[in-house]
């Protein structure tokens, strides 16, 4: 696996994860849908992605 489809797939885990926990726990839990959504946004655009970095750390390869 890559590091963008690592990348993708935990930011896809990360916003229906957040929707349940909203759904079953609290509305507050939609905190955590924006913030994974502003994070894609700003690092399609600034190039910097914490998620990248940690994945890369681990040993997964760049595209």
């Amino acid at each position: 696996m890559t590091i963008n489809r690592a990348v993708m797939a935990l930011a896809g885990f990360m916003v229906l994860l957040s929707v349940l926990l909203t759904w079953f726990v609290s509305p507050y839990w939609v905190w955590l849908t924006v913030f994974v959504g502003a994070n894609l946004f700003q690092s399609a655009f600034t190039g910097f992605c914490p998620a990248a970095l940690i994945f890369s750390k681990l040993g997964l390869k760049a595209a």
